[in-house]
C-alpha cells in the first residue's frame, strides 16, 4: 500500500469509530432524557434544535481554525472536546448538565468531521473516495444504532457514556500516529485535478446548479432525520418497544442507507441527473411522514426502506457534487456540516414550534415538518432554473 493509501486507511478506521461513538451517544441521547427526565416529543425536539445550533457554528468555527492552525491540532481539540462533554455527562445528572453535556459532544465532533473528510478527499478520484467515506460512516453509524439500544438495557446508561468515552481516548492517542505517517500531498494541502469520467461529464454552470441543489437538499433531508431521531423514544413508546428492540426496529433505514450508498458508489448513472434528485426527495418526504403516523410497526419498517434510500441520494449528492467541484478544503467540509446542522435545527425547531402551539394534536409536530419538506421542494425547483455566473 502507498503512503497516502495507507494515510487514508488510517483516516476511515478513525471515521468508522468516531462513527459509531457519536451514533451511540446523541441518537441514545433522546431515550436517556425521555427515561431518566420524563421528557415527551416536544421537550426532545427542543433538545435536538440546541443540538442543531451547535451544529451549525462549530463545523464552521472548526474548518476555519484548520485551515489557519492545522489539520491535527484541530483533531486533537475535537477528541478533547468530546471526551469532555461525555465526562461530564457521566458524572453530572442534572437536565441543565446534561444537555450541556450532548452539545459539547456536537462541539467535539464537528471539529472532526471537515478534516477527515478533507483528508480523504485529497489527491484521490472524488467518486472512489467519498464512496468509500460514506460507507464507513454509514456503516458504523448502522451498527451502532441497531446494537445501542442492546448495550443499553444490558449495561445500563453508563454505557453511553464510557464506551464511546473510551473510544476518544484511543481515537486522541492515534492522531499522534496519523501525524507522523501523513504523505506530503496530504501536508501540503493541493489536491489533484481530476477530470470526470465520461458517465458525469458536465459543464461549470451545470456543475454549479447542482452543487446548489444538492446542498440545499441534504439539509433538508436532515430535517427529517433529525426530528425523526428526536421522537424516536415517542415511537418505541407507541409501538410498546423498549430501547433494545426500538434499536433493532428503527434502525432499519440506517442499513438501507448503507446499502444505498454502495449502488451509488458502483452505479454512475445519477451522476447531474435532476429527476433523480427530485424523485428522492419527493419520496423521502412521504416516507418520512409514514414513518411518523405510522397505525403499525410493518407499515413503519416498509417506509423505512423507502426513507433510507432516499436519505443516502440527498447525501452522497451533497458531498459528491461539492467536491466534483473541487471543495475540498476543510473550511468547506465546514459548510457541508454547517449545512447539515441547520436542518438538524430547524426540523426540531418546527416540530417542537407546532407541538406547543397545538399540543392537543399528536400529529402536529410531523405535519408541520411536512409542510417545512414541501417548501424545500419549491425552493429546489426555483434554484434548478436560476442562471449562474460563470
Amino acid at each position: 500500500m502507498s503512503p497516502a493509501g495507507k494515510f487514508r486507511a488510517a483516516c476511515y478506521t478513525i471515521e468508522g469509530t468516531n462513527s459509531f461513538a457519536v451514533t451511540f451517544y446523541l441518537n441514545y441521547v433522546y431515550f436517556y432524557f425521555h427515561d431518566r427526565f420524563g421528557f415527551n416529543d416536544r421537550q426532545n425536539l427542543e433538545l435536538a434544535a440546541l443540538i442543531g445550533v451547535v451544529c451549525i457554528f462549530a463545523p464552521l468555527a472548526a474548518g476555519k481554525f484548520a485551515n489557519r492552525f492545522g489539520y491535527f491540532l484541530t483533531l486533537k481539540i475535537g477528541f478533547i472536546v468530546m471526551a469532555a462533554g461525555l465526562a461530564i455527562g457521566s458524572q453530572f445528572g442534572s437536565i441543565t448538565m446534561s444537555a450541556v453535556a450532548a452539545c459539547t459532544v456536537m462541539a467535539g465532533t464537528s471539529c472532526i468531521w471537515p478534516v477527515l473528510e478533507t483528508f480523504v478527499s485529497r489527491g484521490a478520484n472524488p467518486a472512489r473516495s467519498i464512496g468509500i467515506y460514506n460507507l464507513v460512516w454509514a456503516g458504523t453509524n448502522a451498527i451502532a444504532f441497531f446494537i445501542g439500544g442492546t448495550l443499553i438495557e444490558k449495561f445500563g446508561y453508563g454505557s453511553f457514556f464510557y464506551l464511546p468515552l473510551g473510544l476518544m481516548v484511543l481515537q486522541f492517542a492515534s492522531i499522534f500516529w496519523l501525524e507522523k505517517i501523513q504523505p506530503k500531498p496530504v501536508a501540503a494541502a493541493a489536491a489533484q485535478d481530476f477530470t470526470p469520467p465520461e458517465s458525469h461529464r458536465r459543464t461549470p454552470a451545470q456543475a454549479k446548479t447542482f452543487q446548489r441543489m444538492a446542498w440545499l437538499a441534504n439539509p433538508l433531508a436532515y430535517v427529517a432525520v433529525t426530528t425523526l431521531i428526536a421522537v424516536l423514544p415517542g415511537i418505541a413508546h407507541k409501538f410498546e418497544l423498549s430501547p433494545m428492540f426500538a434499536g433493532f426496529a428503527c434502525s432499519l433505514w440506517c442499513f438501507v442507507r448503507g446499502a444505498a450508498f454502495i449502488v451509488l458508489w458502483r452505479w454512475t448513472g445519477w451522476h447531474y441527473r435532476f429527476r433523480w434528485l427530485i424523485t428522492a426527495y419527493l419520496l423521502m418526504v412521504a416516507s418520512f411522514i409514514v414513518i411518523l403516523v405510522a397505525p403499525s410497526l410493518a407499515v413503519m419498517l416498509l417506509a423505512q426502506l423507502v426513507f433510507g434510500a432516499t436519505i443516502g441520494l440527498m447525501y452522497y449528492s451533497s458531498l459528491f457534487y461539492a467536491m466534483d467541484a473541487h471543495d475540498s478544503s476543510s473550511e468547506h467540509g465546514g459548510i457541508h456540516e454547517a449545512a447539515i446542522g441547520i436542518g438538524n435545527f430547524v426540523g426540531p425547531a418546527t416540530g417542537a414550534a407546532a407541538l406547543w402551539l397545538a399540543p392537543q394534536s399528536a400529529t402536529a409536530g410531523a405535519w408541520s415538518v411536512t409542510a417545512l419538506l414541501a417548501l424545500g421542494l419549491g425552493a429546489l425547483l426555483w434554484l434548478r432554473r436560476q442562471p449562474v455566473n460563470k
